[in-house]
């Protein structure tokens, strides 16, 4: 029987991505690709790197798992030769090298895609091919710095704590992945193959938390670059409580939720006022209030506190550490944590994968290779076969239409990723249950909903009548996508499951997004983005120590944007599929399960490694020095991270530090940690951030500025590469800065955002374009209260 997971089979990928591209081509490898990793005699980097257990890469080991091995010299002419047989049956080659090197080699990019005209090319570098910092190196750390991330992690007031794991790269690679799976749908359609510059720097950007994109409800449509300096004040949005037993995290937005509080409380005299039906006012109150909560959580269990928050109707999570995670029972009912062959004769526990297709998991398939155990068995597959297409660039998903019921972050973003590429996105909606990404300002458009929603079409529909949802199905016919991140039921409660949409069009591809998933113990869980970093594990880590009380993770929206970007990856991944076998798919992914597998190495350490998970605060584990260090200037920040010895001399030489035989080695500098630390921030202390970036990076050690949001627009590096553009939206006072283009690509062209729609702003034009409607049959519609138009009070917005 065909395995329902194996959405890109058929597809062969070259990977000779070493650690910052491995993730791309394991999800790859999940979604059923064919993925050859390729190595150099020895071994890549991520497979000597510790952690090690039992002489076993835990990086590499999670990261390539799925994929089959190779070992080629590309130093020497016959390794290159055995290359350029491989790329000729591929349909995607991976590459991480620094930009220029392979030219080096004699394996210049224009000479391959001239060679291999069918080929697309992912070349995934720290800051891309072009612009003035094409040379700079960087490590997750210095990325997130950059990236606006770090500025907004920690407490008012004291130094920013840099977010845990690898949670830059790791987010910046799916993006890589959707770059790379969108050029090879192109492919499909025109026979010419392409090649993708992925900045990571522009995708930590893009996917990690946006300074420039969708933000959560409680920020109220507010935009960051607006905020004043330094770490936002906001802990009060999603409270942890501490239990008998550990702690929970709440996130009481709306007034029914407040309400089931206050009765959980005892209807308490001093808030029984309406206006604490509003969520600002109760954050104003948070001295007063957030006493008597913790008085009547300090007693109870963890999980009895969260099933009695989930009975009222107050959402409510544990916060679990990675032991937990990884014992936790919904995970394992679920699949997505298991016990996996991780090397012969060695098991081990981590996440399984991403997303389920059709119900299945879509994971792991084997363990990550030995060292060349394919150098002699490697299956054979024809030539790609080449096309005389000749054609101008083209939009990859011109043509896709998108029926997309997304709402606040993840929704909005994984439909906007189709209508960037060219789709027909049609957003739906209806009144009477509004998108809280539209409305949380108090007006119809804010700068956050525009953000997720631009380039899209607005349909007013009432799915709750009979009429209404008829109607949705016809659309469905006529249409190849249809997205929704409602709660798990919803759609089959309205009768729209996707058993019922697959025989209205059976080749029609569904993405399904949820909190913590579709089945399990807590499928019921009412979901908040904060409530998921609790029960994976994630905010746990986001804090200084393993004994720190505070938890810093409320100002983030991570992993809404990634979670999008996954969803999209293995929805258009079905397309592939439906066009070669002329069936559809149900794609469904968890945020949850997005955050653990993001973190599989971590994970898979922790499961051999008993308490190595854990937080680490603002020094790195990976070398010494390696940390955020103060620079002149009132909060001014830097990053410096130190990868190995080498990287080490070069540091001494730029500070002029005499040597020193007794931190020559990493073992030795780990064991003076304070004094190297305390040398590189009296040094730091006296230079500007970009200051000490300019001078580290001119002799190759990762470095970089801690970066605010305000900062990216003046950006000079995203300004050479173009990165930034405007968008003009109506019922907004100035045009938005946003990104310009998902991804850089020498056969896809720009393509200008345009304006997020109010709401039933193409409801006519859409009935009549697709369903061939009377305009006598849309009023009739109109005025019962099915259809819905657009309300000329509500083009008023901020």
């Amino acid at each position: 029987m065909p395995d329902p997971t194996a959405l890109l089979a058929g597809m062969r990928v070259i990977d000779l991505a070493e650690e910052n591209g491995e993730m791309c081509g394991r999800y790859l490898a999940d979604l059923g690709a064919e993925v050859i990793r390729v190595e150099p005699p020895g071994g890549s980097t991520s497979r000597l790197r510790e952690p090690r257990y039992e002489g076993i890469g835990l990086a590499f080991a999670a990261r390539n798992a799925g994929k089959r091995g190779l070992t080629l010299d590309l130093e020497r002419p016959e390794g290159q030769a055995r290359l350029r047989d491989l790329l000729a049956t591929a349909e995607l080659l991976l590459e991480s090298h620094r930009p220029g090197r392979l030219a080096e080699l004699g394996l210049d990019l224009a000479g391959l895609l001239e060679e291999f005209p069918h080929l697309v090319v992912l070349s995934i570098t720290d800051f891309g091919q072009t612009g003035p910092r094409r040379e700079w190196v960087a490590t997750d750390w210095v990325h997130l710095a950059m990236g606006a991330v770090l500025a907004r992690s920690g407490r008012p007031g004291e130094p920013p704590l840099m977010p845990p794991g690898a949670l830059g790269v790791e987010s910046a690679v799916i993006q890589a992945a959707w770059a790379g799976l969108a050029a090879y749908w192109n492919r499909l359609h025109t026979g010419r193959g392409d090649h993708i510059d992925l900045s990571i720097h522009e995708g930590v950007l893009q996917v990690v938390d946006p300074a420039f994109g969708t933000g959560g409800t409680a920020g109220a449509g507010s935009r960051w670059y607006d905020l004043p300096e330094g770490r936002p004040d906001v802990a009060h949005y999603y409270p942890v409580f501490p239990s008998s037993d550990g702690h929970v995290r709440m996130a009481v937005l709306a007034p029914r939720q407040w309400r089931g509080l206050r009765a959980w409380l005892g209807e308490p005299e001093e808030f029984q006022d309406r206006k604490y039906d509003l969520v600002h006012e109760r954050f104003g109150a948070a001295d007063r209030l957030y006493p008597l909560i913790g008085k009547l959580f300090a007693s109870g269990r963890s999980q009895d506190l969260v099933d009695e928050g989930q009975r009222r109707g107050v959402p409510l999570a544990p916060v679990l550490d990675p032991a937990q995670v990884l014992r936790a029972e919904h995970y394992a009912e679920r699949g997505a944590i298991g016990d996996v062959e991780i090397a012969p004769g060695l098991t081990a526990r981590l996440p399984t994968g991403f997303v389920e297709i059709d119900g299945v998991r879509s994971g792991v398939r084997a363990p990550a290779p030995a060292l060349g155990e394919a150098d002699d068995a490697l299956p054979a597959k024809p030539p790609v076969a080449a096309s005389a297409n000749t054609s101008g660039k083209r939009l990859p998903l011109a043509g896709v239409r998108v029926l997309d019921l997304g709402v606040i972050v993840q929704g909005a973003e994984a439909g906007r990723m189709f209508a960037d590429l060219g789709a027909e996105v049609i957003k739906v909606e209806n009144r009477a249950f509004p998108d809280q990404g539209r409305v949380a300002a108090g007006t119809q458009m804010n700068a956050s909903f525009a953000w997720g929603n631009h380039s899209k079409l607005s349909l007013g529909l009432n799915l709750r009548e009979a009429e209404g949802v008829a109607l949705f199905k016809r659309f469905v016919a006529e249409s190849d996508v249809v997205l929704s991140n409602f709660k798990p039921g919803t759609m089959e409660s309205l009768g729209l499951g996707y058993d019922v949409l697959r025989e209205i069009n059976p080749r029609l591809v569904m993405g399904s997004s949820s909190a913590v998933g579709s089945s399990g113990v807590w499928k019921t869980w009412m979901g908040y983005g904060p409530l998921v970093r609790a029960a994976a594990g994630l905010t746990s880590l986001w804090r200084t120590s393993r004994t720190a009380t505070i938890h810093s993770d409320a100002a983030t929206v991570y992993p809404d944007h990634l979670a999008a970007r996954v969803t999209a990856v293995a929805v258009l991944a079905g397309l592939i599929a439906a066009r070669r076998t002329g069936r559809g798919c149900h794609v469904e992914s968890s945020q949850a399960e997005v955050i653990l597998t993001a973190f599989s190495d971590r994970f898979l350490e922790e499961s051999l490694l008993p308490g190595s998970f854990g937080p680490e605060g603002n020094l790195g584990r990976r070398g010494a020095p390696w940390g955020v260090y103060p620079c002149a200037g009132e909060d001014q920040w830097c990053v410096v991270t130190v990868r190995d010895d080498e990287d080490w001399q070069h540091l001494c030489a730029t500070l002029n530090l005499p040597p020193d035989p007794g931190l020559a080695t990493q073992r030795q500098r780990f064991e003076r940690r304070d004094a190297v630390e305390r040398l590189v921030g009296d040094w730091t202390r006296t230079r500007s951030p970009i200051e000490v970036a300019e001078l580290l990076q001119s002799a190759g050690v990762p470095a970089g500025p801690m970066v605010r949001p305000a900062d990216l627009a003046r950006d000079p590096h995203l300004a050479a590469r173009r990165f930034w553009t405007t968008l003009p939206q109506p019922g907004l006072t100035a045009p938005l800065p946003t990104e310009a283009r998902p991804f850089r690509s020498s056969g896809i062209p720009d393509l200008p955002p345009r304006p997020a729609p109010f709401h039933g702003e193409h409801t006519r034009r859409l009935c009549v374009d697709i369903l061939g409607m009377s305009q006598a049959a849309i009023d009739a519609l109109v005025a019962a209260g099915i259809l819905e138009e657009v309300d000329p009070w509500a083009r008023v917005g901020r």
